[in-house]
């Protein structure tokens, strides 16, 4: 059976493999296929219904918000990078939903780690009241 190249254009056999192909340019890494997990993902969605889909900062009215309840774009943020500590990457005491304008900020240290620790740590408690 034959079909359409995607990659060069020309009409191969089904099973060849054309070498206009791309190649993958990394393998992926641990933290990579961690964030495929079951268990990531439902970390994930019981931290962004503690946190009710809002970004956590703009909430606050802190560093630079535009629209208070920010609820696009809304991503689940590791305070502390699972880089730097394996150990806390399902903690809730570690993860905040924060919207993608804040959560590059807080990737770039531009956002005191401290004080995103503090507002997790009040999310929790008011999720658990």
């Amino acid at each position: 059976m034959l079909k359409s190249c995607s990659y060069c254009g020309v009409i191969h056999a089904r099973n060849y493999q054309c070498p206009k192909k791309p190649k993958r340019l990394k393998e992926p890494t641990a933290i990579d296929r961690f964030r495929w997990t079951k268990a990531w993902q439902r970390k994930r969605k019981v931290i962004n219904e503690r946190d009710k889909h809002l970004c956590q900062v703009c909430i606050r009215k802190l560093y630079n918000t535009m629209d208070q309840y920010t609820f696009t774009n809304i991503e689940v943020h590791h305070i502390v990078p699972i880089v730097e500590d394996w150990n806390k990457r399902l903690d809730d005491d570690n993860l905040i939903c924060l919207c993608s304008y804040h959560h590059k900020m807080a990737e770039a240290g531009e956002i005191d780690r401290h004080q995103l620790l503090r507002i997790a740590a009040q999310q929790e408690q008011t999720y658990l009241a």
